[in-house]
């Protein structure tokens, strides 16, 4: 069956507090928005509509910046759920087969729950998500007589019998584009806030001969966000799935409430994250590696047998081949590292390849930066950079080669060299002892003056 994706993403969020548009705010380092869209596209929809109205600039770049091939349509006025659908009708135009609407602000439904709609479809003209609340307060109740969904009730309009149903409302729906865009022509918007709603759809289906239905699914796939507090608990949600799924999938997690995951985080097998470590978006590790505490990790690949950290932090760019070691306050940036490399302390290694093997000692710089434009360093295999070596790109050092603690390199160092590049100690016997005395003098003569 071909589907076609209507993601609402118009609301304000006035609950948010935010001048950032409620459905850009972050879960797992992607907006909200982003994660409905990819919910959805696992049923290879052949459409994706995003609806935009407030911040609807920012919201539809998003969209795009995630998806290039979603449309993105407008609703100018806020006039209801129902007339957000309707924005979508020109991006549909000669679609044929089944829509499903879906929130930019509810971010978990899950694929199952989305080809549990589509299955349903079969026996049911329209076809609504709904879930059984722990506290269905002022959700809409879903009215059933038997199989099908006769109505659907709101909280301010239900009777006290209406009122104890706990098969709540999510406002997912799907059906056929066609139908669906029928009974949308027919809403009105004779209620008190003069809105189009969405819901209106399953009365009118049952008064024109059609039938309705609805799937269940657990409540915590429905979780609307509306304000801060929701988003920091869609967080807890999110991060709960992601610790479970990476346990699942035999990742050692030694602390697994400490480690914070994106959205896309990939994680192979018999690897060990141990405890604060955070992964931001586009971070992959493979198989049987470790990533010690309180590290960071961001567009980045670490290849398998690679031990990362603790206190270490990669960033986008940073390729690590199997079996590197980057050991504590290393930061690698935009950087090739190949087999065997080790970079083990205090050092920063941005815009550059280092060979198999190299050995990159404490305190060393790439000094990548000359205030406009980055340069590459090359550090050759098996190279040995002395402590607090200053490497000023673009330079080179070649393979086997070596530079003195302590160097400012600022030319290329020829495989199998020694380069050092700083000046010559001289020793004064005695003159430390005479400028102390000197000094101690000047302090004493500035506290008698004052």
């Amino acid at each position: 069956m071909t589907i076609a994706l209507v993601i609402l993403a118009a609301g304000q969020g006035t609950r948010m507090n935010s001048d950032l548009p409620k459905v850009l705010h972050p879960i797992g380092g992607a907006p909200m928005l982003v994660h409905a869209i990819r919910s959805g596209a696992t049923l290879e929809p052949s459409r994706i509509v995003v609806v935009t109205g407030h911040g609807g600039e920012a919201v539809g770049q998003a969209a795009l910046d995630y998806a290039p091939f979603v449309d993105i349509a407008v609703q100018e006025e806020q006039l209801g759920t129902a007339h957000a659908v309707l924005q979508a009708r020109a991006a549909l135009d000669g679609f044929e087969g089944d829509v499903i609407v879906l929130y930019g602000d509810t971010p978990f439904i899950q694929p199952e729950t989305l080809e549990k709609m589509q299955a349903a479809r079969a026996t049911h003209d329209v076809v609504v998500l709904g879930f059984e609340a722990a506290d269905p307060g002022r959700y809409g109740r879903l009215v059933m007589d038997g199989e099908r969904l006769d109505r659907i009730v709101e909280f301010k309009d239900a009777t006290d019998e209406e009122r104890r149903i706990t098969l709540c409302n999510s406002g997912v729906v799907a059906a056929d584009a066609k139908v669906l865009m029928e009974l949308l022509d027919a809403v009105g918007n004779d209620n008190a806030a003069g809105e189009f709603y969405l819901t209106d759809i399953i009365g009118l289906a049952g008064a024109r001969g059609l039938s309705a239905g609805a799937v269940t699914c657990d409540e915590a796939e429905t979780l609307g966000v509306n304000s801060r507090a929701e988003l920091a608990e869609a967080e807890r949600i999110f991060q709960a799935r992601m610790r479970a799924e990476a346990l699942s999938d035999g990742v050692t997690l030694v602390a697994p409430e400490t480690v914070f995951f994106a959205y896309d985080t990939v994680v192979g097998r018999d690897s060990v994250i141990e405890p604060n470590v955070v992964f931001g978006p586009g971070a992959s590790v493979e198989s049987g590696t470790t990533i010690r505490a309180f590290s960071h990790l961001e567009g980045c690949h670490v290849s398998r047998g690679s031990v990362v950290g603790p206190y270490a932090r990669l960033r986008p760019g940073a390729e690590l081949a199997e079996d590197v070691k980057v050991g504590n306050f290393v930061e690698i940036k935009a950087s090739r590292v190949d087999r065997g490399a080790k970079i083990n302390h205090l050092t920063y290694v941005g815009d550059a390849e280092v060979g198999e093997e190299a050995n990159i000692g404490a305190g060393t710089v790439t000094c990548n930066y000359d205030g406009v434009m980055k340069h590459q360093t090359r550090i050759g295999a098996r190279a040995f950079i002395g402590s607090s070596t200053m490497l000023v790109a673009p330079v080179s050092v070649g393979d086997d080669a070596m530079t003195a603690s302590g160097s400012v390199i600022t030319s290329d160092v020829e495989p199998g060299a020694l380069a050092i590049g700083r000046a010559r100690q001289v020793t004064k016997p005695g003159l430390a002892r005479k400028l102390f005395e000197m000094l101690k003098k000047q302090k004493l003569k500035k506290s008698q003056e004052a």
